[in-house]
Parts: C-alpha cells; sequence; structure tokens
C-alpha cells in the first residue's frame, strides 16, 4: 500500500473508530485466536460481538445496583 493510502486509511479510522488497548493472561490471546479463526471471525469481530451479546442479554435483565 502508497504512503499516501495508508495516510488516508490512518486519518479515515482515526475519525470513524475508537481503539481499546486489552490486555489478558499469557496464553489467553492464542486460544481467542484460535476460537476466532474456528468460527470464521477475526479476533476483533468475535471481541466485538461478544461484548454485543453480553450487553443485549444484561441490558434485558433485572436492573443491578
Amino acid at each position: 500500500m502508497g504512503t499516501a493510502r495508508t495516510k488516508a486509511n490512518n486519518k479515515w479510522n482515526a475519525k470513524a473508530y475508537d481503539r481499546v488497548n486489552l490486555t489478558m493472561p499469557k496464553g489467553r490471546k492464542a486460544e481467542i485466536q484460535a476460537y476466532a479463526e474456528a468460527h470464521g471471525e477475526s479476533v476483533n469481530a468475535f471481541i466485538n460481538r461478544a461484548i454485543n451479546e453480553a450487553m443485549e442479554r444484561d441490558s434485558s435483565g433485572p436492573e443491578k445496583q
């Protein structure tokens, strides 16, 4: 990819997306990568889907304080 294209992509990503730095115990990353691959997803797609499913599930239950 050319430099101009890379700069344009980086500019778009900075405008359109938020980034989250995620830490986990050693070995967990490989486990997540294998799971996502086995289900035809990228790690990013899997994590986003898991978060969305948890938030939907938790918002339909009783309110917690």
